[in-house]
């Protein structure tokens, strides 16, 4: 073997770090500490940003096996370059476990996530919303912090904790202060793929993301799933699994532009599957949303010239007893979509409204499918709605249940009987739209002076 090739094994060799290897701590005592002492390491080696030959910083990949690390101390990341691996996302459902009784707790083959899975051990605080963050990215100065990656294993929160309202089990509260990642300064280039998040209040925080992939995760039973804040651009959101808590958002994103979001399976039971504000020239097409509430889908400021198309919207009600107290309070004259903005366009989308007219509120109302809030010329078209009945399901708290009433409820579509609802309501705060094929005659509420609209045929019955 020539010299140059052992040499570039060697290189390889020592920016690659198993947490279960390293000589300073116990990662499964405290695996934050020992990452921590592992990127200091990485900072000692690479301190120089311009060797001879046009080399710098190559940054390194941290490896965790499968296994229990609890972090006891937050990890802090500062440098470019870096990967921190695992081998498994390991998730399994904790609210199954918490929702039924303990003492049938033996009876279940496994009782927490796996994987390579991280006990998040931090105390959180109320006046610092990083302070239970897991990971936190963080670094000023040119250029922005770059190719951080998270990849292949679990982050689990651990416990949901006491609301104060007395009204449930604080395991179903969806509050613990914890974070997954937090991503506190302008970054280009990250990756978060193959994840697991659960029990967490929020799974993700990243602000100002430029170019950033969250790709294949399972990211659910956590209060808040995936939020963009501050700002962006040229970001996508594709192949997820996830859910978020009644309280809380599944995918929100604030004065983004260039954002796709693309190809995800979003279930239940977030406030919102995705909720836009001042979003603009985005789009969110081929995802599959399926909702406990009314306002799956908003665009609330002014989300202009963004395209949602070709994505299924599933309303049901809550199937399972223990959850069926909890709603995100909004009645279903809000709108399953509603848009606040301009020149957007909502085109080719199904929607499926499958409830009891009994749990339809108020009761007595025609729930609104598309609501246009606020703006001009938005484009509605060619939009399929499909309104009616579905079977009650039984009452029953076990875990087969909690699976079994789900997927009862989603694919029992015999002796349905359809209910009136309005397709698109435009309200007079919007004008300029255009609403093609998305509704019949009485099904549709505009202004037809100051909208231009054309029905759907009525076929009779």
């Amino acid at each position: 073997m020539d010299r140059d090739r052992m040499n570039r094994m060697d290189r390889t060799a020592e920016n690659f770090y198993n947490v279960t290897e390293w000589p300073h701590g116990d990662a499964h005592e405290d695996i934050g500490a020992v990452i921590n002492d592992i990127i200091a390491d990485i900072k000692k080696r690479q301190s120089s940003t311009d060797h001879d030959a046009e080399c710098g910083k190559p940054g390194a990949v941290i490896y965790i096996p499968s296994g229990d690390y609890h972090l006891r101390t937050q990890v802090f990341i500062d440098i470019s370059y870096l990967r921190i691996e695992g081998s498994g996302h390991g998730f399994v459902s904790s609210s199954i476990r918490f929702n039924i009784p303990e003492k049938d707790w033996k009876d279940m083959h496994e009782l927490w996530p796996g994987g390579s899975r991280i006990l998040v051990n931090l105390e959180a605080d109320p006046d610092d919303e990083t302070a239970g963050a897991a990971f936190v990215v963080k670094r000023e100065g040119n250029p922005r912090i770059s190719s951080v990656e998270f990849v292949g294993f679990c982050i689990d929160g651990l416990h949901f904790v006491d609301d104060g309202t007395g009204e449930d089990i604080p395991e179903n509260t969806y509050l613990n202060g914890k974070t997954g990642i937090y991503i506190a300064s302008a970054q280009d280039s990250f990756r978060i793929t193959n994840m697991g998040f659960i029990y967490l209040e929020h799974g993700l925080v990243i602000h100002n993301a430029d170019a950033l992939t969250i790709h294949d995760n399972f990211i659910a039973e956590c209060g808040n799933c995936i939020e963009l804040r501050s700002a962006g651009q040229a970001s996508k959101i594709t192949d997820n699994l996830m859910g978020a808590g009644y309280r809380g958002y599944s995918i929100y994103a604030q004065n983004f532009g260039g954002l796709l979001i693309a190809d995800n399976n979003i279930f239940p039971r977030g406030t919102s599957m995705v909720h836009f504000e001042n979003v603009v020239r985005s789009t969110v097409t081929s995802n599959r949303f399926h909702s406990f509430y009314p306002g799956m889908l908003i665009l609330s400021g002014c989300c202009s010239e963004n395209l949602v198309a070709a994505n299924h919207f599933y309303r049901a009600r809550e199937p399972w007893a223990p959850m069926q107290m909890h709603d995100n309070g909004l009645m279903d004259d809000y709108g399953l979509v509603r848009v606040s903005g301009n020149n957007n366009s909502i085109v080719a989308n199904h929607f499926s409204e499958i409830i009891d007219t009994p749990y339809i509120k108020p009761v007595g109302t025609s729930p609104v499918i598309l609501y246009l809030a606020a703006g001009h010329g938005n484009y509605v078209a060619t939009n399929h709605i499909v309104a009616a009945t579905e079977a009650a399901a039984a009452a029953d708290t076990s875990a087969a249940a909690c699976f079994a009433a789900q997927v009862g409820a989603m694919i029992s579509n015999q002796d349905a009987e359809e209910f009136p609802v309005v397709t698109v309501q435009v309200a007079e705060e919007s004008s300029a739209n255009i609403v093609l094929d998305s509704g019949t005659e009485s099904q549709v509420v505009l202004d037809r002076k100051r909208n231009a609209f054309r029905p759907t045929p009525d076929i009779p019955r």
